[in-house]
């Protein structure tokens, strides 16, 4: 290269032979001479995204969601999709292994941008994520206001065929800059919020759930070995249930196990197993799943805060609207308006109809801040007003589905503002229990160490329908232990009665024969000493039947005469109408069906004229077994019939099941093998859909009998048990 000096200080270049020109050239008149320039190496195609796993564990299905979200190759068309769930699922595991496994589909690159939606120094600016893009593709300095990088970044794509994975999104408004809108590109958004908003600019949604127990194991054999997993299988078995199908979690807890060599796999579960040091010891390298979860509480506004930690204080991790109304004290619109904001940091999952629940590592969170509110005035109206509403509910189903067992009255400190539940008939209020069981029994185990002895025994009065109807047995006894000791913590004699009959029952029921005995001659002593008749009259009728299930047959028609000598005397027509019908089913027991005939209708006459469809149902059930062993097999078919409709319209499921064994025995008697059989397995697997185990066993060995060869097995026609009035 030569430089000619010209006139006026103008200096010539001139370019000659063998000359290499690199980057951007201008050129001004003629160079000559040898010359080498060099500009800049050309940049590579950007390959941004983040490592993920060598095998993506039980996500095949989402994967597959993916593929079916993009349209085939052959048609330009550009999509955006929001992949969203709690912290630690796995969201950007999935799409990074998503997007790295169609890099042949998008050679101009593949592009990623954390966005830190949760980092404790706030949200990445959307410019700063552009300014990133641009520069991959060689473009600086970038623009200096959003609104042009934007412009420019859009510009760039358009030709381009490129994949951007957004991770860690906040919300929809620091996206939307960042989606290119080319027909050639597909976005990935990863984000603990749902971000609804990008459902206006086309977005996709692929919601991320827990993985399964059989996943959640093959990640952690696959991490700490599969032999050491197997020689303490049970141990891994716990530690996969502690970690609740969170990825993070299950490495997080494989790291620490990977660590300790010589340490076994049950000091690990041992110490996972302590309740909130959970979120402690699932940690590696300074990230733990608390450190996770607290970056999704801190976005949380004041009121749905608090929300939180107060239903951390909830004995149950499944909840309705209606309990977060009353936690919160708010109507229902302000409670489902908090619950979104929890909905939408993934602190939350919902069920449908009206129905959540926590996560198994957020529930130990939201306790967390919970044990903050436990001791304050806020806590301690928030633990009344749920135990006073579930109180008034159940009380009021109560008194829609057995309104004479509604005597008792009731202990309340608090009045919610979202109002107790109203029922309009015994199937929708019988419905709620059964719906409710689980929440209930939580209440009753938890409400004693609340300072509420008098509303626990209460409560367990008040779920009398739910024992009477659908046999609960380990909880209708569990519930009468509670509530008896509760009663006597209470100082409330009256209520100590109550559930000493009451629970009589349900240990008779569940086959504690001699238990229940005594819980009935000591409630009887007490309803002498308190000069209530009525209660005398209970307490004899369930030493009646507990005579009649060690087959004490004369004691038990001599306890039931005295029952109704006592409430006829007392003008309780339910009352002696129930006593009738027990003395008939003794009559049945012992083989002497004519004289069972009179006083079950009686009974049943009694029954209807007072619109007691229930107890009416279970007099025509037992007339269906007199008329069956009378020969009147059609009357007895007809009696069946008409009981088995009567039972499945009130929900009434053990005595739907005790009915359909009644009508096996029928057919038994009419010489119809097969029709019998059908019937006990319609019975048998009523029973065990209802966990009535013991009834379901007694039918397991009558249908046995079939298998075995005869055609008409010998058989017991017993009646079911009946726990009185």
């Amino acid at each position: 290269m030569n430089n000619v000096n010209l006139p006026c200080g103008v200096v010539r270049n001139s370019l000659a032979g063998a000359a290499t020109v690199s980057g951007s050239v201008v050129q001004a008149g003629e160079i000559h001479g040898g010359l080498h320039l060099y500009g800049a190496p050309a940049l590579p195609t950007p390959r941004q995204l983040p490592p993920s796993p060598r095998k993506l564990i039980g996500r095949k299905a989402d994967l597959e969601a993916l593929d079916s979200s993009l349209a085939p190759e052959a048609v330009p068309a550009d999509v955006t999709v929001v992949v969203t769930g709690p912290a630690g699922v796995g969201k950007t595991a999935l799409a990074a292994r998503w997007l790295r496994g169609m890099a042949g589909r998008f050679p101009d690159g593949q592009l990623y941008a954390d966005l830190r939606g949760y980092a404790p120094e706030g949200p990445v600016d959307p410019a700063e994520a552009l300014g990133g893009f641009l520069r991959a593709f060689g473009i600086s300095p970038v623009p200096g206001s959003l609104a042009e990088g934007a412009a420019l970044w859009r510009s760039l794509a358009a030709e381009r065929r490129i994949a951007v994975l957004l991770d860690n999104a906040s919300t929809a408004a620091q996206v939307r800059p960042l989606l290119p809108g080319s027909e050639h590109t597909v976005v990935v958004v990863t984000s603990r919020r749902r971000l609804t908003g990008l459902g206006i600019d086309g977005a996709v949604f692929r919601p991320l759930s827990p993985l399964a127990t059989a996943d959640s194991a093959e990640i952690l054999a696959e991490r700490v070995g599969r032999s050491r997993v197997a020689d303490e299988s049970d141990a891994a078995a716990e530690v996969v249930s502690a970690c609740g199908g969170l990825p993070l979690a299950i490495c997080l807890a494989a790291a620490r196990i990977a660590a300790r060599p010589v340490q076994s796999l049950a000091a690990t579960a041992e110490i996972l197993g302590r309740g909130t040091d959970r979120l402690a010891a699932l940690r590696a390298d300074g990230e733990t799943v608390r450190g996770l979860l607290d970056a999704s509480y801190d976005v949380l506004e004041p009121d749905a805060a608090r929300l939180y930690g107060l239903l951390g204080l909830l004995p149950f991790a499944r909840f309705t609207l209606e309990t977060a109304a009353v936690v919160a004290d708010v109507d229902l619109a302000a409670a489902d308006r908090l619950l979104d904001d929890l909905l939408d940091v993934h602190l939350l999952e919902e069920l449908g109809s009206g129905r959540f629940r926590f996560h198994d590592l957020v529930r130990l969170h939201a306790q967390g801040h919970g044990a903050e509110l436990a001791d304050t005035p806020l806590g301690r109206a928030a633990v009344d007003r749920v135990v006073d509403w579930y109180l008034a509910s159940a009380t009021a189903a109560e008194a829609v589905v057995s309104p004479s067992h509604r005597t008792l009255p009731r202990d309340y400190r608090s009045q919610p503002v979202y109002p107790a539940r109203e029922f309009t008939d015994d199937t929708q209020a019988l419905g709620w229990l059964d719906e409710e069981r689980d929440r209930l029994a939580e209440l009753l185990r938890w409400a004693p160490a609340r300072d509420r002895s008098a509303a626990t025994w209460q409560l367990a009065d008040a779920m009398w329908p739910l024992f009477l109807r659908l046999r609960p047995a380990r909880l209708w006894v569990e519930a009468h232990r509670i509530g008896l000791r509760a009663a006597r913590a209470d100082g409330d004699r009256h209520g100590e009665l109550r559930m000493l009959t009451s629970g009589g029952n349900g240990l008779r029921n569940a086959g504690e024969a001699a238990e229940a005995a005594d819980w009935f001659l000591e409630a009887l002593d007490l309803a002498r000493e308190l000069a209530h008749p009525l209660a005398q009259a209970d307490a004899l009728y369930g030493l009646s039947q507990t005579h009649r299930m060690v087959g004490r047959l004369d004691e038990a028609a001599d306890r039931l005469g005295e029952v109704v000598r006592i409430r006829e005397a007392q003008g309780y027509l339910r009352g002696s109408a129930l006593a009738r019908l027990a003395f008939g089913e003794v009559l049945l027991l012992a083989d002497r069906a004519a004289e069972a005939v009179e006083p079950i209708e009686r009974a049943h006459r009694e029954l209807s004229s007072i619109e007691d469809d229930y107890e009416a149902a279970r007099a025509i059930a037992f007339l269906g077994q007199a008329h069956a062993a009378l020969g009147a097999y059609d009357e007895a078919d007809r009696c069946l019939r008409e009981a088995l409709t009567g039972f499945r319209a009130r929900l009434s499921g053990h005595w739907e099941a005790r009915t359909l064994e009644f009508a096996g025995q029928l057919e038994e008697r009419r010489g119809r093998p097969d029709a019998a059989r059908a019937r006990f397995e319609e019975s048998r697997d009523r029973y065990q859909a209802l966990g009535a185990t013991a009834e379901a066993a007694r039918l397991a060995d009558r249908l046995a009998a079939y298998a075995t060869g005869p055609d008409t097995p010998v058989t017991s026609d017993r009646p079911a048990d009946d726990p009185g009035p």
